[in-house]
């Protein structure tokens, strides 16, 4: 394995150039990179998925949706379709994504639409709303953000990590010079002073830029298609997680922290369910499964013992006050 990756260090150097040339060109002018009149607000990331971005784009729907229109855009990965969509709660996870309808669910007044080209979804969107928060879209450098928010996951920091093929990341380190906010996400807890400060150090932070700190923090309920439950009326059942996400493995350690005894379903990140694991995964007694997994499978697996556990963006130390004010008052003054 070790000199697999070392033959992919020719592909990484040549696209991590051709990524720098092209940013060089956005940076420059040579590029147009569009501006708009309406607060626009990106959540991205430097490496391939698993950041975060859906929790933190749910915290800043919360954040401002009673004091404007909302409206999110997302690519809709994963989708069987193409073009300009609006999704609906009825909507199905191959028509617009599992996240974008996961996010239209939980937010039904909140407009949700997708589009691969956030132009075009932007200018469809701009007279119905009066904030846009872009979803994954840190490198569609053809539109500019007021707000860059960057995330990077604690134990794959950005910093540790090398250009695809190699490693995970979709262009050079230096891209994080874009943004405005940088937020560590999935840290354990608790986390330590000392190493907050040494992130911050190796990050080389740039004047105006701001760093937080985040950890998951999962709901004490699970949901089901007809009940709720508390998390802890698993504690005494064998039952099977399933998940289809990037990385499993803090649900994984909170689970078994907690006591639970459970077998682990692994499939990879946004997967579709064949009709032959849907019918294995019928035979099952419990499924325990992330919101995201259960807006993909519920419809095709009408199963009464099968729930979600919810999980959410939390700010370490109190830094959320700080966030959300600096959310808030960029926000006005943009407006």
């Amino acid at each position: 394995m070790k000199y697999l990756r070392f033959l992919g260090f020719p592909f990484a150097f040549l696209y991590g150039l051709l990524m720098s040339v092209r940013n060089g060109m956005y940076n420059n002018g040579w590029l147009e990179s569009r501006e708009y009149a309406i607060p626009i607000i990106c959540v991205g990331n430097l490496s391939m998925g698993g950041t975060g971005k859906s929790p933190m784009i749910a915290y800043l729907v919360k954040l401002l949706k009673d004091d404007y229109k909302i409206g999110v855009l997302s690519r809709g990965y994963g989708r069987k379709t193409s073009g300009y969509l609006e999704v609906e709660s009825h909507s199905t996870a191959k028509e617009v994504g599992d996240e974008p309808l996961q996010l239209k669910q939980n937010f039904p007044s909140v407009l949700t639409a997708v589009c691969e080209d956030r132009r075009t979804g932007i200018e469809k969107m701009k007279s119905r709303v009066e904030v846009i928060l872009l979803d994954d879209a840190f490198q569609h450098r053809k539109v500019k953000p007021d707000i860059n928010i960057l995330l990077t996951p604690f134990h794959e920091l950005y910093l540790d990590d090398y250009i695809v093929p190699v490693g995970r990341l979709r262009e050079p380190t230096t891209g994080a010079r874009r943004a405005d906010v940088i937020i560590v996400t999935k840290c354990p807890q608790p986390l330590s002073y000392a190493k907050q400060q040494e992130i911050q150090f190796r990050m080389q932070l740039l004047p105006h830029q701001r760093l937080y700190f985040s950890r998951i923090g999962y709901d004490s309920k699970i949901y089901g298609k007809s009940e709720i439950q508390p998390l802890q009326y698993l504690l005494d059942k064998k039952f099977t997680l399933l998940t289809g996400i990037a990385n499993p493995d803090p649900l994984v350690a909170f689970l078994q922290k907690q006591g639970f005894y459970f077998e682990h379903e692994k499939f990879r990140d946004h997967h579709y369910f064949s009709e032959a694991e849907i019918k294995r995964l019928s035979q099952k007694d419990i499924i325990l499964t992330t919101e995201k997994d259960y807006v993909r499978l519920q419809p095709h697996l009408d199963k009464f013992a099968m729930y979600f556990l919810p999980i959410k963006t939390v700010l370490l130390n109190e830094q959320n006050e700080f966030f959300e004010q600096y959310i808030k008052d960029a926000v006005k003054n943009m407006g």
